[in-house]
């Protein structure tokens, strides 16, 4: 089994609807270490994550950070799970963002995947 540390997806949302990130293609498992968000603008945002193991649901029931701050001009890295992250193996599952202020944040999720 190869095991590759790398980007596993990069959105900038246009508008303040669900975004998915990142789903595994099949026969993959990733693990998701570390998410960076970066404030481009120069006020303050929210963002939601949402990781929905088995399709595209994204309430509260799903979500990993919800309405979240990021200060204007700052960059925020967050560690879900602590630091051992979270695995995804479900083709049909997503990790996805969302933003309260269109175009103010960079979502940027690393982690390894395995096949």
């Amino acid at each position: 089994m190869a095991q590759v540390r790398k980007m596993l997806g990069q959105a900038r949302p246009a508008n303040t609807t669900v975004v998915s990130i990142y789903s595994p293609t099949e026969g993959i498992t990733a693990n998701v270490s570390h998410i960076v968000i970066c404030n481009t603008t120069g006020t303050a945002a929210t963002f939601r994550i949402f990781h929905s193991d088995g399709g595209t649901t994204y309430d509260q029931t799903t979500a990993l950070y919800y309405d979240k701050n990021v200060n204007g001009a700052e960059t925020l890295r967050i560690y879900p799970l602590g630091e051992t992250g979270f695995a995804m193996n479900n083709p049909d599952g997503n990790l996805a963002v969302r933003t309260g202020t269109a175009s103010a944040l960079t979502f940027t999720v690393y982690g390894t995947e395995t096949q």
